[in-house]
Order: structure tokens, then C-alpha cells, then sequence
């Protein structure tokens, strides 16, 4: 993919997982690559060891702070003398039965979920979108979830987050398409990252790899080309959309 040659992108969650696969591949095809991390300094210098080119760089930054992403897209955008690619993937999946977990708890992981997965998203947008302009127009990619369609009986702020993620997206590409903006969405349903690598794992992972006719569930790779695809401009016409990674785990009407 030539298109991604000279690009500059950013990849929020880029320490590991699908964020980790992502900033693989784009700097494969050449792009040069930032990632933010909240905690995990070494996986973050880890995947940038990973990546192929030079410029590459990872930033320290708790998305769920609205302050700590303006400083985080502005510290980037300077370093790279500019942005056109930004994916929307950190995230948090915090079990949280309704049955099971106290009120306080109940709204500590709502908080928490939300604060990262939707708010947080919400916010990098925001501060990046006058970058894009500035470039001409660029790719926003957002990674929502199956989660978003079906919910999840244990985990339902994480189902109610990607929702609202979904729904946002699709705002943002009315908004957006004006100025040479495109935002698209790539909904995953399991990956094998160490998020699910638990329960993969465990006791259910037969049951969860039976959800899907194949019988697998993605890898963070196959999401990373799904991404890589959305921001390569080859259908500009897809904006707004949502592409399903599930294996025809769920299937959509």
C-alpha cells in the first residue's frame, strides 16, 4: 500500500494487541508512526523496536484525561511536523455484572469505561481534527466491537461505549466530509490479544471459538489490515461505515 508512504499516523493503545498490529503494518507500508500507552513503557518501546523505517516514537498518555490528549496530540502532530491518519483504538474492558458487583463498583466501571472508550475517543477527535484540516483531510479509524450490537451480559458499559462510538462515527463523518475527512469504524468481535487471552484460554474458549462458523477468532493482524484498508482511500465513498471483523459471529441486518 504506496499510499501510506509519508504518512504520519498515530495509534491510541499502540503498546499491544491490535494496536501493536496496526502500527506493524502501517510502518510496513511505509508510514512513519506514533502510539500512546497509560502505563506499559517497555511493550510501548518494545513494538516501536518493532517497527519497520525510521521516526517512529510512542507517547505517554491516560486518554481518559481530557487535558493529557491535548497535550498528546499537539506533542505528536510537532514531532511529525503534522497528522493524516489517527485510529481510535485504547480501550478498557471491565467486567461488571449487574447481579453481581456493588453500586459503587457499578458506577466506578461505568465511569472508567466510558471515560476511555467513548469520551476519551471523543476527545482525541476533537483535538485533531483542526490537524487534519490543515493537511488537506486525513482518516479518522475508529475501533468499536461486536459488544456494540449484541452487548455483553458481564461488561455492559463496554456494549453501551462502542455504541455510542458507533454512533459518534457516523456524526463525525457527516461532519467531517466537508473538509476531505473520512472516519470509518472496524468492529472486531474476539481477537487474541491479552485482553481475551484469559478467557480464550480457560474453560470457555472452545465455546467462544464455536461462536464463529470457522471456529477461530481473529487476530489482531486481520483487524490491522481491516484498519489499514479503511485508511487507505481506496473507497472513499465508505465513510461511515462500520466493517464487521467477527467471523460471522454476528451477523447484522
Amino acid at each position: 500500500m504506496m499510499y501510506f508512504k509519508g504518512k504520519k499516523v498515530l495509534i491510541t493503545g499502540g503498546s499491544r494487541g491490535i494496536g501493536r498490529a496496526a502500527a506493524i503494518a502501517f510502518a510496513e507500508a511505509g508510514a512513519a508512526v506514533a502510539i500512546s500507552f497509560r502505563q506499559d513503557s517497555e511493550a510501548a518501546a518494545d513494538t516501536c523496536a518493532q517497527l519497520q523505517g525510521d521516526g517512529h516514537f510512542a507517547v505517554k498518555a491516560d486518554i481518559a484525561n481530557p487535558e493529557a490528549v491535548r497535550r498528546m496530540i499537539e506533542a505528536v502532530s510537532t514531532e511529525f511536523g503534522g497528522l493524516d491518519i489517527v485510529v481510535n483504538n485504547a480501550g478498557v474492558y471491565l467486567p461488571h455484572p449487574i447481579t453481581q458487583v456493588s453500586y459503587e463498583r457499578w458506577q466506578e466501571a461505568w465511569q472508567d469505561t466510558l471515560s476511555v472508550n467513548l469520551i476519551g475517543a471523543a476527545n482525541v477527535c476533537h483535538c485533531v481534527v483542526p490537524h487534519l484540516i490543515r493537511r488537506g483531510g486525513g482518516h479518522i479509524i475508529n475501533i468499536s466491537s461486536r459488544g456494540a450490537f449484541r452487548g455483553g451480559p458481564d461488561h455492559p458499559a463496554y456494549g453501551a461505549a462502542k455504541a455510542g462510538l458507533n454512533a459518534f462515527s457516523q456524526s463525525l463523518a457527516w461532519a467531517l466530509a466537508p473538509h476531505h475527512i473520512f472516519v470509518g469504524v472496524v468492529a472486531p468481535g474476539f481477537v487474541t490479544t491479552d485482553m481475551t487471552q484469559a478467557l480464550l484460554d480457560g474453560p470457555s474458549g472452545n465455546a467462544i471459538r464455536a461462536q464463529s462458523p470457522t471456529g477461530q477468532v481473529a487476530t489482531p493482524e486481520e483487524v490491522a489490515q481491516a484498519i489499514l484498508f479503511l485508511a487507505s482511500g481506496a473507497v472513499p465513498q465508505a465513510t461511515g461505515c462500520i466493517l464487521d471483523v467477527n467471523g460471522a459471529s454476528y451477523l447484522r441486518t
